[in-house]
């Protein structure tokens, strides 16, 4: 029996932070940044049967094409994914009323839509990239055991030892995307690419306001960085908790965002919007399939 102060529950039942009940979510699931995105996701969906909303994180489950969907809103930072992921899989694997791990396992499909930075010349402002492989600076994934089986490790030793990497820093990790999704989500209109989720939006990307960096020449080494074919695509701040946390806990996970800036030509799109909409139908075709 799970303890009560391990898995909290509101009086009316509901998961602590994100307020559903079990019944109240889809298999697949889309995962966005901004609560605000949620409720664009929901105008291309019929049926909505809720919307909920508690601090950053917005939830609602409706249907695309007659197959039902979740919509929710994680909020900035792999510490929310913690949060998310974690509630999620409760919702799906543990029985609530009983506090026990249910004995069938419920696989959830994860898909976070985004928006990124772009590190590469190749991928030009408003471009779709897939990330294949998801490298984690906030270190969470160190906190749980197994992270090693599910991790590539043989890519953290390499990029730790080009990008002179400073002991004071968690030790990055690096996890791979679901097979499945990627040839799910997949097609002419998307590139595969290999994301960093940094803990900040600043100093950890590289960005420089009144405070210098620890590691000045940091963003050029990942730029230049390569093993085995693979290249750093894109900045973002959630992925590699989504894949991690998802691996270890059986479920699938796949990140697509939509490049609004590229760190490299100095090009941004601030007006992105409608191509954001663009991304979220390719999605929502593309699991309808």
């Amino acid at each position: 029996m799970i303890k009560h102060s391990e898995l909290i529950l509101n009086t009316d039942g509901s998961i602590f932070h994100l307020h559903l009940q079990p019944e109240q979510i889809a298999d697949d699931i889309i995962l966005v940044g901004d609560p605000g995105r949620v409720h664009m996701i929901g105008e291309f969906l019929s049926d909505i049967e809720f919307t909920i909303s508690s601090r950053e994180f917005t939830s609602l489950t409706g249907r695309y094409n007659s197959k039902r969907v979740t919509v929710i809103s994680t909020g900035i930072g792999t510490d929310n994914i913690d949060i998310v992921v974690n509630e999620l899989d409760a919702l799906a694997n543990i029985d609530l009323k009983n506090r026990t791990i249910k004995q069938n396992h419920r696989m959830l499909n994860f898909i976070r839509i985004g928006t990124s930075g772009g590190l590469q010349t190749y991928l030009p402002v408003n471009s779709y990239v897939i990330s294949e492989k998801s490298i984690g600076f906030d270190g969470l994934l160190n906190f749980y055991e197994g992270r090693n089986s599910i991790c590539d490790l043989e890519f953290e030793a390499a990029f730790k030892e080009n990008t002179g990497w400073l002991k004071e820093l968690a030790s990055p990790y690096v996890v791979n995307c679901s097979e499945k999704l990627l040839k799910l989500i997949s097609n002419d209109n998307t590139h595969n690419g290999v994301n960093i989720s940094a803990p900040g939006f600043y100093g950890p990307q590289g960005r420089v306001l009144r405070l210098k960096l620890s590691n000045p020449e940091l963003n050029s080494k990942i730029e230049k960085f390569e093993f085995k074919g693979h290249k750093i695509t894109n900045f973002e701040m959630e992925s590699s908790a989504i894949y991690g946390l998802s691996k270890l806990l059986g479920h699938n996970a796949l990140t697509i965002c939509l490049i609004i800036a590229n760190r490299v030509t100095k090009q941004a799109n601030e007006n992105y919007h409608d191509e954001m909409k663009k991304l979220v139908k390719l999605v929502l075709d593309r699991l309808t399939l």
